[in-house]
This record gives structure tokens, C-alpha cells and sequence, in this order.
């Protein structure tokens, strides 16, 4: 058998960047993505490396997920996260989880150690007692800044649609030397959103899926359209057509657009390891590794390469 070159590309968040958190993003992203890559340098598993860029993103307060993570109506984190294997088509999920700082570790748990696929809120949370998962004291997630954003959408002329357009979901695809694919994704969700709300995330199909036969995508963006559509899965079915990772996403992001008005991004890796990241939105920080090439960038046309060398891998697991 061939040896596949490994891929892993990441995403921090599809919407609208704000200025002085641009720094911040890109280098989020692009810490992510080296540290998902010397994963799969070293032999290592789609889904572990999928894991470990996502948690990553999850300790890195400049993105919506873990810590850092918006606030719902009554300012508390409510956490969703997602991983999927491509290999059997097995997948784990969380949904409105508090006080743990890595969703995606218990979404792979859930994966690995029941029979289910999702579980939610107390039961989560019963499930990350019972595997040893430490509490997280829930003020310990929540940074100045979703705090600052929470009370001025409380205010009675604030508009919280407005600040949906910074939406932070985050998420990896990866392919390994085996060829096997895996995908992760996840978030805080939407700022100011009713308890117990569930966007994209968390489901199936739509917050990310991964499939050998095809390919693995993770998205981002207005949660309620991207489960309208069943974006993730729709990427994978324009690629089962014959399309390239590229246009798959752009012709199921054009059509959740012109259907139901929602914008948003994606990143995406097929099985032969061609990969794309593509938004809707003004922008979105994402990152990906390939032939020990680094690329990454935030705006519409935007792209930085460099090489990666050993020791900035090394680096980069030490920290």
C-alpha cells in the first residue's frame, strides 16, 4: 500500500474577525495546525490529530470554544463539540456541556467508551465525572470579553444579531499516512442564546462529517442554517459527484446562502489528500499543513505559505 502524505487543516471561526484579535487568530490557527501535523509526522492517527489541533483552539481564549467561549442568556458556557472517524463512521458528541475546558476530549470519550453517539447537558456531565474528566470552575471559561458582550447584548437597544457575525466555532480535518480521515469540531455557540439552545455543532452531518470513502469537512458560521442545509454531509456528497474539495464547498456554501440566507465557512480534506478552506462570511482564520508546507490566512484571497521545518514542530509540542 502507498503511504498517504498526511493533511490536517484547521478553522478558528467563520464571521467577522475583529482587528486586535487578528494577530491573535492566525497565530491560533497556525499553532493548531503544527501541532496536529507533527501528530501525523510521526505515524500518529487522523484522529488524534484531529483532537489534539481542536483542543488547541479550545485553551486559546481568542476562540469561541472551551475557554473563551460566549455566554448564553443568563451568562453561563454551554459547550458543544463533535468527532467523527472516517474509517467506521464513528462518532462522539457533547451537547450544552458546562465546567469541563475540553469538550472535544469528552466527544471523543463518548465515542470510545459507550454505545452512544451524543450526550447532552447532566448527563454529559455525569459521563465526564465518571471518567475522570476534572471540573472546571465555570468562571475559570469565561474571559473579560464574552463577559463585555454578554451585558451589552443585554441592553434593551442592543442588537445580539449583530454580534453573531463574529461566530467562533473551531475545527479540524486531517488525513493520515494510512488514509484514514477524521474531522472535530467545537464551540460556545451563539452569544445570548436561550438555555439548552443546540446549534450545528453537535449534530452529525451538519458541525462536521468524515467518511474514507470520500472525504472529512468541519464547518462554522449561523448554526440553524448550517443544520437546515446539512452542510457538512452536503460537501461530502458534492465530492462523491466528482467534485473537487474546492468546489464542493463553494457550491454547498452558494446554496445555503440562496436557500435559506445563511453564511458561513468550511475547511475540507478528500481521501487522495486535496484539501480547502472556503467562506461566505467576510472571514475566517483557518490553517493547514501539507508536504511540510504551512499555509494560513483570514480574508477572502488571502494566503501565507512557509515552510515547516523540524524544529518548529518540535517547538510547537513542547509548549
Amino acid at each position: 500500500l502507498g503511504r498517504m502524505k498526511p493533511v490536517i487543516v484547521v478553522h478558528g471561526g467563520a464571521g467577522r474577525i475583529f482587528k486586535e484579535r487578528e494577530e491573535g487568530s492566525r497565530a491560533g490557527v497556525v499553532r493548531a495546525a503544527l501541532r496536529g501535523y507533527g501528530i501525523l509526522k510521526r505515524g500518529g492517527s487522523a484522529l488524534d490529530a484531529v483532537e489534539e489541533a481542536v483542543q488547541s483552539m479550545e485553551d486559546d481564549p481568542h476562540f469561541n470554544a472551551g475557554c473563551g467561549s460566549v455566554l448564553n442568556e443568563k451568562g453561563e458556557v454551554e459547550m458543544d463539540a463533535i468527532i467523527m472517524d472516517g474509517k467506521n463512521l464513528d462518532s462522539g458528541a457533547v451537547s450544552a456541556v458546562k465546567c469541563i475546558a475540553n469538550p472535544i476530549k469528552l466527544a471523543r470519550l463518548v465515542m470510545e467508551k459507550t454505545k452512544h453517539m451524543l450526550l447532552t447537558d447532566s448527563g454529559a456531565h455525569l459521563f465526564a465525572q465518571a471518567m475522570g474528566i476534572p471540573e472546571t470552575p465555570g468562571e475559570k471559561l469565561i474571559t473579560e470579553r464574552s463577559q463585555e458582550r454578554w451585558k451589552k447584548n443585554l441592553e434593551p437597544d442592543s442588537n445580539p444579531e449583530e454580534f453573531q457575525k463574529d461566530l467562533g466555532t473551531v475545527g479540524a480535518v486531517a488525513i493520515d499516512s494510512e488514509g484514514n480521515v477524521a474531522c472535530a469540531t467545537s464551540t460556545g455557540g451563539l452569544s445570548n442564546k436561550l438555555i439548552g439552545r443546540v446549534g450545528d455543532t453537535a449534530c452529525i452531518g451538519s458541525g462536521g462529517y468524515a467518511d474514507n470513502r470520500s472525504g472529512a469537512t468541519s464547518t462554522t458560521g449561523h448554526g440553524e442554517s448550517i443544520m437546515k442545509v446539512v452542510l457538512a454531509r452536503l460537501i461530502l456528497y458534492h465530492m462523491e459527484q466528482g467534485m473537487s474539495p474546492e468546489m464542493a464547498a463553494d457550491t454547498a456554501l452558494d446554496y445555503m446562502k440562496t436557500r435559506v440566507g445563511g453564511l458561513g465557512g468550511v475547511i475540507v480534506v478528500n481521501n487522495s489528500g486535496e484539501w480547502a478552506a472556503r467562506f461566505s462570511t467576510k472571514q475566517m482564520s483557518w490553517a493547514t499543513v501539507k508536504d511540510d508546507q504551512l499555509h494560513y490566512g483570514i480574508y477572502a484571497g488571502e494566503r501565507h505559505t512557509k515552510p515547516v521545518d523540524e524544529t518548529h514542530l518540535k517547538v510547537r509540542d513542547s509548549e
